[in-house]
C-alpha cells in the first residue's frame, strides 16, 4: 500500500512540472527575451510608419530596391526572429499566436500588428512600441 502511494505521489509530481509549463528559463531571462522583442517591434514600427522624407517628397522616390526598403525588411526580419524565441519559449499570453502575429503584422496586417503591440503592453514594454489603433 505504501507503495502503491508513493508511485501515485510520483506521478502527480512529474504531472505538476510538465503542466507547470514549457519553459524552463528563468523569469529574469523570459523578460529579457520579451523586452528585446517589444525593442525590435518598435524599430521595425519605426521603420515601416515612417513618413516620406522630403527628399521622397520631391520626386526623388524610394523604389523597393531603396536602403530604406531595405531597413524596413531587414527590421521585419529581425522582429520574426525574436518572436520565434518567445514562442519556442512558450512566452505567450491568453491563447496568442506571438509569432504568427508578429508574421502577418509585418506583412502589412494592421490587426496582427495591434495583437502584438498589445503582448508589448501587457508585458509592461509599451513605451517601447507605437500605439496601432
Amino acid at each position: 500500500m505504501i507503495t502503491r502511494t508513493a508511485q501515485r505521489a510520483a506521478v502527480l509530481v512529474v504531472a505538476a512540472v510538465l503542466m507547470s509549463g514549457c519553459s524552463s528559463e528563468d523569469p529574469a531571462q523570459a523578460e529579457e527575451w520579451k523586452q528585446d522583442y517589444c525593442t525590435k517591434l518598435g524599430s521595425w514600427q519605426d521603420l515601416a510608419h515612417a513618413t516620406p522624407s522630403s527628399e521622397a517628397d520631391s520626386g526623388a522616390g524610394q523604389g523597393a530596391g531603396s536602403p530604406d526598403a531595405d531597413d524596413t525588411a531587414s527590421a521585419g526580419r529581425t522582429v520574426i526572429d525574436a518572436s520565434k524565441r518567445l514562442d519556442r519559449a512558450g512566452l505567450e499570453h491568453g491563447g496568442t499566436r506571438i509569432l504568427d502575429d508578429t508574421v502577418n503584422a509585418v506583412g502589412g496586417d494592421m490587426g496582427a500588428e495591434i495583437r502584438a503591440v498589445s503582448y508589448c503592453d501587457d508585458s509592461g514594454f509599451e513605451t517601447l512600441v507605437r500605439s496601432a489603433g
